[in-house]
């Protein structure tokens, strides 16, 4: 009996069968393309599952340990389900000098969760980023693709008003 995992990955997040099969196509056999074959199926589904490691590995003729090693190191990727938005607080040195950790726990009221963990309506994870490269406006945290800078507790309710 399949989990629903390995189901998800074959008929894919909308439904639409064979839908990592078509992502893997066009990376079928080349080894240099793993980031980019899983940075395309997490687009997709969110995270990388075990289901979808091993169609990655297959496909591009590398071991799966090696698909779970890559998709475990970078902390871009996830193995676990995650919510619908991302949300990225970057904790390098001048983000944390300049009040990332008020914009945290100002996250984690309004979201009633902690770093790590995905509100129970599956919209909104919350996660720690070493760096995000906008040391110029810290603090700094990226929902999805956008980034928001200097940033003060106050301004989160607002920001999280956009994506709800």
């Amino acid at each position: 009996m399949e989990t629903p995992e390995v189901e998800k990955c074959r008929t894919g997040s909308s439904g639409q069968p064979d839908e990592i099969d078509s992502i893997l196509e066009k990376y079928r056999g080349r080894k240099d393309a793993l980031i980019p074959a899983l940075y395309d199926i997490q687009k997709v589904m969110n995270y990388l599952p075990e289901s979808a490691a091993v169609k990655v590995a297959e496909a591009l003729e590398v071991p799966v340990s090696k698909v779970y090693g890559v998709a475990t190191f970078y902390t871009l990727f996830s193995v676990k389900p995650r919510g619908k938005h991302i949300i990225r607080v970057c904790e390098s040195a001048p983000c944390h000098v300049l009040g990332a950790m008020n914009v945290v726990k100002e996250l984690e009221r309004e979201l009633g969760i902690k770093v790590g963990e995905t509100t129970k309506d599956g919209r909104f994870t919350l996660e720690l980023t070493s760096c995000l490269g906008t040391c110029g406006v810290a603090p700094a945290i990226m929902i999805d693709d956008v980034v928001y800078g200097n940033l003060t507790a106050d301004k989160i309710p607002h920001i999280l008003s956009e994506y709800r």
